[in-house]
């Protein structure tokens, strides 16, 4: 995953007030906006236990629950630094729970988990009630979104609605599927799903371009969507429950394969942070712990971090402070260009959670020089 969105928020100098909550409005909570003042003011408790200023707290206050257009259940995550909003996120999913907190780095990684798995995708919907024959009469109503999953269910994507008679549909379903594969090609899209009535969606599949053909996958279902929400939601929410973007799963398997033949990538918090320094990762694979007692010292700068203090003193850094090892490593990804991939512990298991992929390798292998250290 690139981390460019989050350029914005790390030109900013702290500290950072950094806020999560559930700001969802849907039929379950009879008050919502009874129920998001009422978590912002725990909220607001927090940040001024932990030092915030008036002007921070202010700037949030002004934004939290301001997302009045997205319906159903989703969150907020806002970012201020010196009493301005520098950054503010809809959140696809409520967070796990409510969070304030005021420091020097903000907390990013659960936006970042959110974001994950960033997968383009080609939505269709093909909706006929008809006879499935091309002689009745009737209409085939063909609702189209490109996207990003997730963000796409509370930022829909590009959306293209047309209806055109049954006798003209296996004619126009071979140019649409053009116009999918053109728009496929260009927006980068891995996937396309397509649902609604099966006579109908058959027709349009087997005009699919091969290209397009071989990245088909079909759903069940696939009612009208709600307003502000993505096109078919819940077969999305089922497809790509668990999987990697295409992308991230190749970054991954490069790691794998350079890691069994002692190749250009290194493993375990010590190793990572030495690559950091030299600038030489392109790439972070991270289990996500929120939980994770970890931490690493810090300067001014993305690329100054350590394990120890004196690691850091000993270069000349004057400033230094003790952060969250996601918080530092996080920054660190931003300010190099770096790539975060997010790996389910069940599927590789990370020394200390962390591991790398280099842009080039030292003539003395990273988990060699962090054993030796």
């Amino acid at each position: 995953m690139r981390l460019s969105f989050l350029e914005p928020l790390y030109k900013e100098a702290g500290p950072f007030a950094s806020v999560y909550l559930d700001t969802s409005r849907d039929s379950a909570v009879e008050d919502p906006d009874s129920a998001i003042a009422l978590r912002w003011r725990h909220l607001r408790d927090d940040l001024l236990a932990e030092g915030a200023d008036p002007e921070s707290i202010a700037a949030v206050a002004g934004t939290v629950g301001d997302d009045v257009r997205v319906p159903g259940r989703h969150g907020q995550a806002l970012f201020t630094a010196h009493g301005k909003l520098v950054l503010q996120d809809e959140l696809p999913r409520p967070p796990a729970q409510d969070t304030a907190h005021f420091g020097a780095l903000p907390d990013t990684l659960p936006l970042i988990a959110q974001h994950a798995p960033e997968i383009v995708y080609l939505a269709v919907r093909v909706h006929y009630t008809g006879r499935h024959s091309t002689d009745a009469e009737g209409t085939v109503r063909i609702d189209t979104e490109a996207g990003t999953w997730p963000l796409t269910k509370v930022t829909p994507g590009d959306r293209l609605h047309m209806e055109v008679p049954v006798a003209e549909w296996q004619h126009l379903a071979e140019r649409l599927g053009r116009q999918l594969e053109t728009q496929a090609r260009r927006r980068g899209a891995e996937t396309l799903v397509l649902a609604g009535d099966t006579w109908a969606r058959g027709i349009l599949a087997r005009r699919l371009p091969t290209h397009l053909r071989s990245r088909l996958a079909t759903a069940e279902g696939g009612g009208r969507p709600e307003p502000g929400r993505a096109l078919l939601e819940g077969q999305l929410d089922r497809l790509f429950s668990g999987r990697m973007a295409a992308h991230d799963r190749a970054l991954l398997e490069t790691f794998m394969a350079r890691r069994a033949h002692d190749g250009a990538c290194a493993e375990g918090l010590a190793a990572t942070v030495a690559a950091l320094q030299r600038g030489q990762v392109s790439a972070l694979f991270l289990n996500n712990h929120p939980e994770s007692p970890l931490r690493l010292w810090v300067g001014p700068e993305p690329g100054q971090l350590a394990l120890t203090e004196n690691d850091l003193r000993v270069y000349g850094v004057p400033t230094v402070r003790e952060e969250r090892a996601d918080a530092a490593l996080t920054r660190a990804l931003v300010g190099t260009g770096a790539e975060l991939v997010l790996v389910p512990e069940e599927q590789l298991r990370l020394r200390e959670g962390v591991g790398v992929l280099l842009r080039y390798a030292d003539a003395v292998r990273y988990g060699d020089e962090a054993q030796a250290a």
